[in-house]
């Protein structure tokens, strides 16, 4: 009795017990790709810490066959009882003899199942020769490499790692190291790897399958696959080319060498994410790795670029240098944000990209201005937590405030202070105030105090800019969407202009308030200072200089009224044009400032030629229609005129075709315009766009839709389609049928449930949980629902439940809550969705649920604020037809 009660106190642990310690692992796994099941063996050495009757590690949907363990006196101990806890995914491992203090080789046999979840040790298909044959790949972060192999997994205890694989002949293998040897039996062949250094288990990594490759040499001498599809390896030029630069940037970055001796990348048919940062083998999903010059897009082009230095970045954060436990999950998330986007700046200088990072900024403060947000260091107790944090807190929140930081402290220090936490922390695993430390000591300030309330607590601030005299008021609180009133305080790295981008200021808001004296930034006049309020209209002050702090900002009516003449008059940058219409609209959404404010400030972008501001405010408008859908229904399709209006000089300046040597900004602008018409119903966009699809129909090679237009074409086919006129409908699953390219494929699924005819969505969420789409693509699918079609689409979620979340783990059933949950803009309807889950299981996405359902109630909330301004039908009318 009392044994059982002992075994019971590992039960419900955040943690595994530190009874053993794991230093080694001899990992031997045999595949069989036609059976999907696989069987092996591992020998790990531990090391016992205290005299134990139990030895507790890790595993899930394994069948352990085998249990040894042998001390460092060759004595050996079987043990009485294994027991497989399915709940808190353990196997404990109790001996009669108590296990003494020292080393030992703990030896387990087991076998399992290749699974189709993308999780763990799992199969994807392909074809070869018109033959479906599989593949087996891992993706075992954050917990999973329990479901290939018993194992601690737990990213603070590391060991090394060799690996040995049975797989047939004709196949290639890849691991997180070079192959040391292989050896021919039959239609098998063993291939072995050589010893790893010290990583975590959530980055042992192995694929087989069959692939060509092409490979090149850093200027350090580190040798760079790319492994493609059979046929492909012309695709995997650009990822090679962005590896290779980003892996000699981050060298000299952090003043550290890439840390294995090789890199491989690897394009596999299904993935969950975009791709995983396996310690030496980055694996991919098709569409992230491959750049085909016919169908892939400069946005998907992009996408790819940061992607790759994302990964390879992680080689040094994450994987060298790596997190104590998930709760500091944004080290590795955070840093490898916000350094990928350094690297794709420092090769392409002319996209612009930390104006483009502000979306990534943007990102974070929306989720993290609502109640269900969570702090950068999150406490995470349970392992189906963990997915849940892999979000914009981590990733946006986490490299935005980094950047805030940088900004504050100069780049100089910054680099700094990274190379000597790479060196400090080499092999190891840290906490957020191991980097707090090393900056501190770096820079002479305290950054723990600093940056504490920027990670220790969740949301950020709203900082209320005042003009009195000649004094600026500044106040800060905390920013709720909501409305509800939050009580963090901040302190807070203040910039501001004043009339140039020459004239600017800094200082730290450290306490509730405080007032700041501009007399000696404003102009003189006959050597006299002026007061602000006599000061010609067009000068303007500007906090927050380039958006590089993580905050809004509210100001008084004259100061934002300065601010739309300076927009007009172009005299900001365009971070700071794109960051005044995203606070304008978070402001509008959380009802601080009415609506009428944000429209007026959208007309003042009449002229706006910047091609990100332009892109922001196309996704403002976005919103800003689908309130007023519901809000005064009866002021839409005056909205949506404006709307139009706000965009022809766009696109009569882009035009439908491509120009030789135009800029990559104006490509990625040019699909976004004309998609924005169409959902406007600009019927000149629409005819065109059905003009151009009948010549598509006819010739698939046609040069009038280029693979950057086409998405915008096929969205305006589906906005044309009902069940009475489906022909468009039906050509478009045609050529994704017959499509052979990935982009192909995924530019058709984000597009084909964009039918404002409920019927045909039904049908359409029914294709996409279909075997015709693989799993990791109907998340593209549902991101293109439209609010016209919510209530049926809502029904059929309700009816397909039980078995998507029988069907699905992880990030795709978050899309199912997400996509569906959050078109909806009433009380009444959220009280619906919380009901109906509160009856169905919801393990795993019971964050993500709790964000969406607040959505919706932060929606309705504006919805009634929206109803109370009056004179808003009017204003929308007179925009308008303003210029007709």
């Amino acid at each position: 009795m009392e044994q059982k009660l002992n075994r019971n106190q590992f039960k419900s642990q955040a943690r595994l017990p530190k009874f053993a310690i794991p230093s080694y692992y001899d990992l031997y796994i045999k595949l069989d790709l036609v059976a999907c099941t696989f069987s092996g063996n591992v020998n790990i050495n531990i090391n016992i810490i205290e005299k134990t009757n139990f030895i507790v590690l890790n595993a899930l949907e394994l069948n352990v066959h085998e249990v040894l363990f042998t001390s460092s006196h060759n004595q050996e101990y079987r043990p009485s009882d294994a027991i497989m806890d399915k709940d808190d995914e353990i196997l404990v491992l109790v001996f009669d003899e108590p296990l003494a203090v020292g080393e030992g080789i703990l030896r387990i046999i087991f076998y399992g199942k290749l699974n189709e979840h993308t999780k763990g040790l799992y199969k994807c298909s392909y074809v070869e020769r018109e033959v479906k044959k599989n593949m087996a790949v891992t993706q075992l972060e954050a917990v999973d490499a329990r479901r290939c192999f018993p194992c601690w997994d737990e990213p603070a205890l590391k060991a090394a790692f060799k690996i040995t694989l049975d797989i047939p002949s004709e196949l290639t293998a890849l691991s997180n190291m070079p192959i040391l040897d292989e050896k021919l039996n039959g239609n098998l062949k063993t291939v072995y790897f050589k010893e790893s250094p010290v990583m975590s288990t959530y980055l042992v990594a192995f694929v087989v399958g069959l692939f060509d490759h092409i490979e090149d040499t850093t200027t350090n001498g580190v040798k760079v696959r790319v492994y493609c599809p059979v046929g492909k390896s012309s695709e995997g030029k650009h990822a090679l080319d962005v590896a290779l630069k980003s892996l000699d940037i981050y060298t000299e970055f952090f003043s550290a060498p890439y840390p294995l001796p090789k890199l491989d990348m690897v394009a596999v048919s299904e993935f969950h994410a975009g791709a995983m940062e396996n310690f030496g083998l980055i694996v991919y999903r098709e569409n992230d790795l491959l750049d085909n010059e016919k169908t892939s897009t400069a946005n998907r082009k992009q996408i790819m670029t940061i992607s790759t230095s994302h990964e390879v970045a992680h080689q040094w954060f994450g994987n060298l240098v790596t997190m104590e436990w998930w709760t500091h999950l944004w080290l590795n998330e955070g840093f490898a944000t916000w350094i990928s986007y350094m690297a794709t700046d420092i090769i392409f200088p002319e996209w612009k990209m930390w104006t483009q990072f502000l979306r990534q900024t943007n990102h974070g403060l929306r989720l993290d201005a609502q109640e269900q947000s969570h702090p950068i260091e999150v406490d995470v107790h349970r392992a189906d937590e963990i997915d849940q944090v892999f979000d914009a807190i981590s990733y946006n929140k986490g490299s935005a405030v980094i950047r805030m930081l940088q900004s504050y402290l100069g780049e100089d220090i910054f680099q700094k202070s990274l190379s000597l936490y790479m060196k400090k922390y080499a092999w190891k695993n840290v906490k957020t105030e191991d980097l707090w430390s090393v900056l501190s000591e770096e820079s002479g300030i305290n950054i723990t105090s600093l940056m504490e309330c920027w990670t220790k607590q969740k949301g950020h601030p709203v900082v209320y800019v005042n003009c009195k005299d000649n004094l600026l008021e500044f106040k800060q609180s905390q920013f709720v969407s909501s409305g509800l009133q939050g009580d963090g305080r901040w302190t807070i790295p203040i910039t501001l202009s004043l009339g140039s981008y020459n004239n600017q200021r800094n200082f730290l808001l450290e306490s509730q308030s405080q007032r700041v004296d501009i007399s000696e930034m404003l102009p003189s006049s006959d050597g006299k200072m002026c007061s602000f309020k006599e000061c010609d209209e067009t000068l303007w002050i500007k906090v927050n200089v380039e958006q590089s702090g993580f905050y809004r900002v509210i100001y008084d009516d004259e100061l934002s009224a300065r601010l739309r003449k300076a927009v007009e008059n172009n005299c900001l940058s365009a971070a700071d044009k794109l960051g005044i219409l995203d606070d304008m609209l978070a402001l509008c959404q959380a009802c601080k400032q009415p609506l009428s404010y944000l429209l007026l400030l959208l007309d003042a972008h009449r002229k706006e030629h910047d091609n990100m501001v332009l892109s922001k405010l196309i996704n403002v408008c976005y919103d800003v229609v689908e309130i007023i859908t519901d809000a005064m229904p009866d002021a839409v399709n005056e909205l949506k005129v404006f709307s139009i209006s706000l965009l022809q000089s766009s696109a009569e300046r882009l035009g439908w075709e491509p120009k030789p040597g135009e800029s990559h900004l104006n490509v990625l602008l040019r699909g976004e315009v004309f998609t924005a018409l169409a959902s406007f119903g600009h019927d000149k966009t629409h005819k065109e766009a059905m003009q151009r699809f009948q010549e598509l129909l006819k010739d698939k090679d046609t040069i009038l839709l280029s693979a950057d237009l086409k998405k915008a074409i096929y969205f305006a086919v589906m906005r044309n389609v009902t069940t009475t006129n489906r022909s468009g409908f039906e050509s478009l699953q045609k050529f994704y049928r017959e499509a052979d390219a990935v982009q192909e494929k995924e530019r058709i699924l984000q597009t084909i449930a964009s039918s404002p005819d409920p019927a045909l969505v039904n049908e359409v969420l029914t294709f996409l949980i279909s075997d015709e789409v693989r799993n990791q693509d109907i998340n593209y699918g549902l991101s293109g629902l439209r609010f016209e079609c919510r209530e049926a689409a809502w029904r059929w979620l309700q009816e397909n439940w039980d078995k998507i979340f029988m069907k699905y783990e992880g990030f795709l059933l978050h899309s199912f809550v997400r996509d569906f949950v959050t078109l909806f803009s009433s009380n009444e309807k959220a009280d619906e969705i919380e009901a109906f889950f509160a009856s169905h299981v919801q393990t795993g996405v019971d964050k993500v649920l709790k964000q969406s359902i607040e959505k919706i109630r932060i929606k309705a909330r504006w919805m009634e604020s929206i109803k109370q301004e009056q004179s808003l039908p009017d204003l929308i009318k007179q925009l308008a037809h303003k210029g007709y």
